[in-house]
């Protein structure tokens, strides 16, 4: 066969990386479960509240295109931390159209939990720092190249 491949192009299951994407990605959410279950968050809500640790008061859009997810999508998960009194809605000041996402005082204080998480999770792969940083450049590299139209 000539062209992308070097070999055949897989058939089963375990030769394809969107199989092993697919399980690693389970593994991963269920691997956190544990620890945000003593913080009364889901692995969706953890990531939202991660970018928000990162840069306070984004548009509802921004953190939808940060988390390759609809806007339809991501509402409901807002609603869900606003309820539990992590974050609140408010008009952005720009653009009186849009929403912005803000840390409450008890969702910022949830950031100083997180590193400990973090390094549980780091352990829990059996993985060196350097392994997953190459990983995680894999994985972003991947993203992109599907992303790209």
């Amino acid at each position: 066969m000539t062209g992308l491949f070097e070999h055949e192009v897989p058939t089963r299951a375990d030769d394809l990386f969107c199989f092993g994407i697919y399980t690693a990605s389970h593994a991963v959410s269920r691997a956190y479960v544990p620890h945000l279950k003593r913080l009364g968050l889901t692995y969706p809500q953890y990531i939202t509240l991660t970018l928000l640790w990162e840069a306070d008061r984004q548009k509802v859009n921004t953190l939808a295109k940060a988390l390759r997810m609809e806007t339809s999508t991501l509402t409901p998960l807002v609603t869900r931390l606003e309820g539990m009194g992590l974050v609140r809605r408010e008009p952005n000041a720009e653009d009186r159209r849009a929403i912005d996402v803000v840390l409450t005082p008890k969702g910022r204080g949830l950031k100083d939990k997180a590193p400990a998480i973090t390094q549980c999770m780091i352990e829990q792969t059996g993985m060196t720092h350097t392994e997953l940083d190459a990983l995680q450049q894999l994985l972003f590299k991947l993203r992109d190249g599907l992303l790209t139209p």
